[in-house]
C-alpha cells in the first residue's frame, strides 16, 4: 500500500503557484517514507513553503494510533500586526483542520505547534527589513483504505500552503491546470 501511496503523492498535479520537489526522506522513522518540499509565490515572489513527509510502518505505530503518519511544516511571511494577534496561533491550527475537512481527509490523533514570529534587525543589520513570520508543525494519522486515498491529505496539504501564504483556495470543483507537460515534475 505504501508503493501506492507514495506514487500519489508524487504524482499529484500542483496548482501553479506551488512549486514542489522530491526531497530525501528520514530513514529512522518508519521503515517506509517519501518526502517532498515546496515553494509557494505569489506574482514571482516566495510567499511561502513547507514540507511534507509520508511515513508508513505496516506493523503500526502506537504513537500514531495508525500505520501512516503524515507530518508536516508549512510557513509564510505574515504582516506584523498579525504576529500582535493572539488569536493567530489558535487561527494557524484551524487552518489545517479546515483544510482537511474541506477535502473529507479523515485523520485521528493530530498533534503540532504554531509559531508565531516577529523579528526587527539591529546594528549592522538595521537596514534589515522587519520580519513576521508564522509556522506550523504538524502531524496526524490519515485514515486511508487504499494508497491512492492519500490524495486527500495531500491536497489539504496544499490547501493549508496557500492558506498560510494568503492565497485563496480553489474554489470546489476548480482543478488546476499544470505548467509543464506530463510526466514532468516540477522543480
Amino acid at each position: 500500500m505504501f508503493e501506492e501511496a507514495s506514487s500519489s503523492l508524487l504524482g499529484m498535479v500542483w496548482r501553479p503557484e506551488v512549486t514542489v520537489e522530491e526531497i530525501p526522506a528520514p530513514q529512522r522513522i518508519a521503515p517506509f517514507a517519501a518526502a517532498i518540499a515546496a515553494d509557494v509565490d505569489s506574482e514571482g515572489v516566495e510567499v511561502g513553503n513547507g514540507r511534507l513527509v509520508l511515513l508508513h510502518d505496516p506493523d503500526g505505530n502506537p504513537a500514531w494510533d495508525g500505520t501512516f503518519r503524515c507530518v508536516t511544516f508549512a510557513r509564510a511571511m505574515v504582516e506584523p500586526e498579525m504576529v500582535a494577534d493572539p488569536l493567530l496561533t489558535e487561527v494557524g491550527w484551524s487552518w489545517l483542520e479546515d483544510a482537511l475537512e474541506r477535502r473529507n481527509a479523515a485523520y485521528t490523533a493530530p498533534s503540532g505547534t504554531v509559531t508565531s514570529v516577529a523579528s526587527k534587525s539591529f546594528g549592522s543589520m538595521e537596514g534589515d527589513p522587519d520580519k513576521a513570520e508564522v509556522e506550523i508543525r504538524a502531524s496526524w494519522t490519515p485514515e486511508i483504505s487504499r494508497g491512492a486515498d492519500i490524495l486527500t491529505h495531500v491536497e489539504a496539504w496544499q490547501d493549508l500552503l496557500c492558506l498560510v501564504s494568503g492565497l485563496p483556495l480553489l474554489p470546489d470543483g476548480v482543478v488546476a491546470i499544470p505548467l509543464h507537460r506530463p510526466g514532468r515534475r516540477r522543480r
